[in-house]
């Protein structure tokens, strides 16, 4: 297997005759990124070691706990209770098209049968190839498998560490080799992408790790070179169609296919994250249904079903996707509360998922009462809030005539008036039992 792998590396190599700098995605691309807006709701999965110390994926740096010990943790890895079956299961039944899983994290712990680590899900007690499992269960269930992968390593020495802003207290004193790194990352991505079928797209973090802290108007320059060109090249090589991300926090590098927000509604930067201008790529805000990304065992401040479904909304009437996380408990299971959120999704988008999938943003950016979506010869208007408005009115509406206008629930036809190109309804009453109100309107 090492022998095919490396093979394939030089064939990859060989075939690296254009700079990413004039990368033109191909027809498999374009297709990918079409589909991924049309499908509009993801799961993200942040699941390893760190969960088992129940503070969230940053422990390893924020409690400053050195490498030699964080290692032992892999000796008592042993989520029994892990079942892809279920994980997929419920994600589709909650109108998740897509689940990105973090295959390894910026503790360095890679969660698949690496042959370029020892510090693996295949040398704890556990020894099963989690990513394997659920890419496999999610092809079996036509759901797509994207990996998260860091960029960052907390653990490693030829990883640059004395120039990075995070995991400078670990223990490490070696200052190796960053092509070494570079290397090591090129041989792991080669294995995911080689040996787990078709992947819809890989998820990089931690690049920001080299640059300064989040701020407006921060210059774009890295303190290493991290020649995402090489391995971006690399990525669009073995498996074209697979879009790119990087959770960077800048404008999209050449070779990216699609941009994303971190806890930010695209343009909004609420999160003060996401200082980079919304570009023309498909886009995707991630968020998390408490306040952490993994596991967590204090953290019980889940956001209600009604801000979830805001979310969800609001995304899609910015024209972006939402990629909601789960942190799942040390032996695998997900969290009641966090099932629940999935299931009350799964009832909300089986009345209006028509409303959210294969829509685009509205000809207007989401509004205090809600937000719109659109498609061909339809708006949808999501009231999400009536405190203030009693009537809605839209200024400039695309239709210059409407055939029809309905509540999207039960199809019951509504009263609107539309003239000179402003259309004026009432606005409905919104709360706990009823979310989400929509109006269809359709027309040309």
């Amino acid at each position: 297997m090492v022998k095919k792998i490396l093979l394939m590396i030089l064939v990859v190599s060989f075939c690296m005759g254009f700079s990413q700098q004039n990368y033109e995605p191909v027809a498999a691309n374009l297709k990918a990124r079409t589909e991924f807006q049309n499908e509009k709701f993801g799961m993200f999965i942040h699941f390893g070691l760190y969960s088992e110390l129940g503070r969230g994926e940053w422990v390893m740096n924020d409690d400053k706990i050195p490498v030699n010990d964080y290692t032992k943790l892999k000796d008592f890895f042993n989520p029994t209770e892990f079942n892809a079956k279920e994980y997929v299961t419920m994600a589709k039944n909650a109108g998740i098209k897509y689940i990105t899983l973090v295959t390894r994290h910026h503790d360095g712990f890679s969660m698949w049968d690496t042959k370029y680590s020892d510090f693996t899900i295949m040398n704890t007690p556990f020894k099963r190839d989690l990513v394997k499992e659920l890419a496999q269960e999610c092809h079996q269930q036509g759901i797509k498998i994207a990996f998260y992968y860091s960029l960052l390593d907390w653990r490693r020495t030829d990883y640059s560490y004395w120039t990075g802003r995070t995991g400078k207290e670990t223990g490490r004193t070696e200052k190796g080799n960053w092509n070494d790194y570079i290397q090591f990352m090129k041989n792991q991505l080669t294995e995911l992408l080689t040996q787990y079928g078709e992947v819809s797209g890989i998820w990089f973090d931690g690049y920001w790790d080299q640059m300064e802290e989040e701020k407006e108007n921060r210059k774009e320059q890295t303190y290493v070179d991290w020649r995402m060109e090489e391995i971006y090249q690399l990525i669009h090589t073995l498996q074209p169609q697979c879009l790119v991300g990087n959770n960077h926090h800048i404008t999209p590098l050449k070779g990216e296919d699609f941009q994303m927000f971190e806890r930010d509604i695209p343009g909004q930067n609420k999160s003060g994250l996401s200082f980079q201008k919304t570009s023309q790529l498909p886009l995707e805000t991630c968020e998390t249904i408490n306040g952490s990304w993994g596991f967590n065992l204090k953290d019980n401040k889940n956001k209600t079903s009604k801000e979830l479904l805001d979310l969800l909304v609001n995304a899609a009437g910015s024209n972006a996707n939402l990629l909601l996380n789960v942190g799942p408990m040390p032996n695998g299971k997900i969290p009641e509360p966090f099932i629940h959120s999935f299931t009350e999704m799964g009832n909300w988008v089986k009345v209006y998922g028509e409303s959210i999938y294969g829509t685009r943003g509205g000809y207007l950016p989401p509004q205090k009462w809600g937000a719109i979506t659109q498609k061909a010869g339809k708006i949808y208007v999501h009231i999400l809030n009536n405190k203030e408005e009693k009537t809605i009115t839209l200024e400039n509406f695309p239709f210059k005539k409407i055939s029809s206008a309905y509540l999207l629930k039960d199809r019951k036809p509504i009263k609107y008036n539309l003239k000179n190109n402003t259309l004026t309804f009432d606005s409905y009453t919104v709360n706990s039992q009823n979310p989400n109100v929509v109006i269809a309107f359709e027309g040309k």
